[in-house]
């Protein structure tokens, strides 16, 4: 549904993007992360029509953003950090004239209208003007906007900006409701958001790629960790001299329980060998798991290794 194509642009000296390559496939929702000025602005206006790049190429549901931006932006929902809205609208004609500019006409526009209101729970503010609205429910209306005309493509920039808990949870089940039906990208600071709503996660830093997964292969590591009870002195030893194994740690080290951290090479499945073991040497094994990272600590490590503030 997006092919962004080694696509770079640059303010001046600063390269804001630089050979950018990803695919989002159809029905796909996917997180956008990195940190202050790393490009995920930048990448997002290009998709939407909103900037030209400097090279590289863009496709949104086999359109060519350059050559069809038009065609492109009729499919494609946008919302940016701070959307752009009229403070002396009332939120009923706000999204009355986000329709006419889309388009959209009878039968179908009404229904189009008051399906997103009640996606976006606006349905006590229709005659509020927009600038009396709080900053999450300006939020809401921003949204309402992008989603008014079904599009294949949802752009999200900070979604969730403003909301408060409550509301936060409503816009997270909104986008699992509209996953599988609607492309989108997430773009936000907010590492939970990105478990809780997303596939895969695109890690842009200075311009780049750094990490492009699903978050289970982002989070999956060639670690075990594995507890004994009444533990024998010569465990470390033998756990350390498994295929794979490159180092031993103990975590917990008491008299009648031990727990060990072995840290495996690329590719390395320990948790068999580990069982193995255990039963070979008769062992009381009471747990052994493959360890796990989180996306903030996967997040973390690649921001230091450029020298980034992870935000």
């Amino acid at each position: 549904m997006i092919h962004v194509d080694q696509l770079s642009k640059s303010y001046d000296s600063l390269d804001a993007l630089h050979r950018v390559s990803f695919r989002v496939s159809p029905g796909e929702v996917i997180g956008l992360l990195g940190p202050n000025g790393a490009g995920k602005t930048t990448l997002m206006k290009i998709i939407t029509g909103f900037l030209q790049p400097d090279s590289g190429s863009v496709t949104v549901d086999g359109l060519d953003i350059l050559q069809s931006a038009r065609e492109v932006q009729k499919v494609t929902g946008y919302l940016p950090e701070n959307a752009p809205l009229y403070p002396e609208l009332s939120v009923q004609a706000c999204l009355r004239f986000a329709a006419d500019m889309r388009g959209l006409q009878e039968p179908g526009r009404t229904r189009m209208i008051s399906d997103a209101v009640r996606a976006t729970g606006l349905t006590d503010r229709l005659t509020t003007p927009v600038g009396q609205l709080s900053k999450g429910f300006r939020q809401r209306v921003g949204l309402a906007q992008a989603i008014l005309h079904r599009p294949k493509v949802l752009i999200l920039d900070e979604p969730t900006n403003g909301l408060d808990p409550t509301q936060i949870l409503e816009v997270r089940r909104l986008i699992r409701r509209m996953a599988g039906e609607t492309t989108i990208i997430l773009s936000t600071h907010i590492l939970s958001e990105v478990e809780a709503t997303c596939e895969r996660a695109v890690i842009i830093m200075n311009g780049r790629i750094k990490a492009d997964a699903h978050l289970s292969q982002l989070s999956a590591t060639a670690d075990a960790i594995v507890s004994f009870q009444n533990p024998t002195p010569d465990m470390a030893t033998a756990l350390g001299s498994l295929p794979g194994a490159m180092k031993v740690q103990a975590v917990i080290d008491e008299p009648d329980r031990k727990t060990f951290r072995i840290t495996g090479s690329a590719n390395a499945d320990l948790c068999p060998l580990v069982f193995e073991l255990a039963r070979q040497e008769s062992w009381q094994l009471t747990e052994l798991r493959n360890e796990r990272r989180t996306l903030e600590s996967v997040f973390s490590a690649l921001a230091h290794e450029e020298g980034e503030v992870a935000v």
